[in-house]
C-alpha cells in the first residue's frame, strides 16, 4: 500500500484517476494535479457557490444586481483560475490570500520554533484547535512563508454538506477524516485506512496537520486527546512495532495557536451555556460553515503560531504521550492581556481599551453564559502553571 501511494504522489501529470487498487485512499486524500482543473471546473459551475459570493461580496446590493453578478462573476473566476493547473499553484495563491487575509483582520502574526525543523523532512504537527478553517491555514502559512512544503489538512467529513467545501478543501491539501462511520467494523475500517494513509504520506516526505482532539476547544481546555495518538498506532501495530518505537518514526511537532481575540467566543460561550443550563443544544445545518466564514473574516488581534520540539522521547502509553504534547502546547501557547485579565491575574500590558473588549463581549450573553466566555480566555493561564 505504502508503495502505491508513493507511485500516486510522484505521479502528478497522468491523465486519468487511479482506480481504487491502484488508489486505496481515493475517497479520503486531497487532489493531485491532474485532478485541479477539473474541481475548479466544477466550483465555477456550483451555483450555489457563486451565490456565496455574490451575496458576500455585494450584500448590500439590490437583488436585480446580484443577478446580473452572478454570470460576471463565473467569468472573472475561469479568467482568474484558469492558470492554477498545479497543487503548487493553489498553495502559492493560498500564501499570498493568508498574507492580505491576516492584514485585514489582525494585527499581525508572529511565528516561533521553525527553525528546529528541516525544511526536508515530514512531521506530524498536532496542535491546539480553536478556529475550524484558519489554525491549519495559518500552520501553513507560517510554513510557506518560511520555505518549508506545505502540511496536508485534517477536517472531518461533517464539513461536506456543500459539494464546494468539499472541493476548496481537497484543493488545499486537505484528507478527510470519517466521523460519521459509528458501526464498529465500519469504525474500524475508517480508522485503519486513515492510519495508513498517514504514515504513508509520511513516508512520501509530505507533513501532516492534525488537530489534538475532535471538535474546537470551546472552553480554552487544549488537551490532547489520546484516541488520536491510536489511531496514529493502528499502521504501527499491523507492523507489530511498539507503541513508543512506531510513533517516534512519526517526527510528531506539537503546536502551539493562540489568537489574542477570538471572533468565535460569543458563539462557544453561548454554545456551552445551553449545553449545561438548557441541557440541549440545537446546531444548525450549516453552522460549522458559518463557524468558518466568522473565523476568516473576523477581527482576531495579534496571532501566535509556536512550534515545539520534535517527540524523540519513548512514551509506552497514549496517556503518556498525550500528556507530553499538552505540556508542550500549554508551555508555548501565547498569552495576551485579555487573558490573564480573563484569569484575575496581573499583567504590565493590560490597558482599559482590553478591559472594554471584554466587557462589550460579557454585554452580548446572558449572564449565566459569562462564566464560559472567561473560561476560553483565562485557562490558557491556567495551564500554563
Amino acid at each position: 500500500m505504502c508503495v502505491q501511494y508513493a507511485l500516486f504522489l510522484s505521479n502528478n501529470n497522468h491523465s486519468s484517476i487511479m482506480t481504487d487498487n491502484a488508489d486505496p485512499y481515493h475517497d479520503i486524500r486531497p487532489y493531485n494535479d491532474a485532478e485541479v482543473p477539473a474541481s475548479i471546473e466544477r466550483l465555477i459551475n456550483d451555483q450555489e457557490f457563486i451565490n456565496a459570493i455574490v451575496n458576500h461580496r455585494f450584500e448590500h446590493s439590490p437583488r436585480w444586481l446580484s443577478s446580473l453578478l452572478r454570470p460576471l462573476v463565473k467569468v472573472l473566476l475561469r479568467l482568474k483560475w484558469r492558470k492554477f493547473k498545479t497543487v503548487a499553484h493553489i498553495q502559492n495563491e493560498v500564501g499570498v490570500f493568508m498574507q492580505s487575509l491576516l492584514q485585514r483582520t489582525s494585527q499581525g502574526i508572529t511565528v516561533k520554533g521553525l527553525d528546529k525543523l528541516e525544511p526536508n523532512k515530514a512531521y506530524i504537527f498536532i496542535s491546539n484547535h480553536r478556529d475550524i478553517a484558519m489554525d491549519p491555514a495559518l500552520v501553513n502559512f507560517a510554513l510557506h512563508r518560511a520555505g518549508h512544503d506545505t502540511a496536508l489538512i485534517a477536517f472531518g467529513d461533517n464539513l461536506l454538506k456543500k459539494p464546494s467545501a468539499t472541493e476548496l478543501m481537497k484543493l488545499n491539501k486537505g484528507f478527510v477524516v470519517n466521523r460519521s462511520a459509528k458501526a464498529p467494523r465500519q469504525l474500524l475500517k475508517a480508522l485503519t485506512q486513515l492510519s495508513n494513509f498517514i504514515k504513508d504520506t509520511l513516508n512520501s516526505n509530505q507533513s501532516i496537520w492534525i488537530a489534538q482532539r475532535e471538535g474546537r476547544a470551546k472552553d480554552g481546555m487544549d488537551l490532547t486527546d489520546p484516541a488520536i495518538l491510536k489511531m496514529f498506532y493502528m499502521a504501527g501495530k499491523q507492523q507489530k512495532l511498539a507503541f513508543g518505537e512506531y510513533m517516534k518514526s512519526l517526527n510528531i511537532v506539537p503546536v502551539a495557536i493562540s489568537y489574542e481575540n477570538d471572533p468565535c467566543d460569543i458563539a462557544k460561550a453561548n454554545e456551552l451555556y445551553q449545553r449545561e443550563h438548557l441541557g440541549s443544544y440545537n446546531k444548525t445545518e450549516f453552522e460549522d460553515i458559518d463557524s468558518i466564514i466568522q473565523g476568516i473574516i473576523g477581527n482576531k488581534c495579534r496571532v501566535s503560531v509556536n512550534f515545539g520540539e520534535v517527540i524523540t522521547q519513548d512514551f509506552e502509553t497514549p496517556e503518556a504521550l498525550a500528556k507530553h504534547i499538552n505540556e508542550q502546547i500549554h508551555r508555548n501557547y501565547q498569552l495576551y492581556p485579555i487573558n490573564y485579565l480573563a484569569a484575575n491575574q496581573s499583567c504590565d500590558e493590560l490597558t482599559q481599551a482590553c478591559r472594554d473588549r471584554l466587557a462589550a463581549k460579557l454585554a452580548e450573553l446572558p449572564e449565566q453564559a459569562h462564566s464560559y466566555l472567561i473560561a476560553n480566555y483565562a485557562n490558557p493561564v491556567h495551564n500554563a502553571k
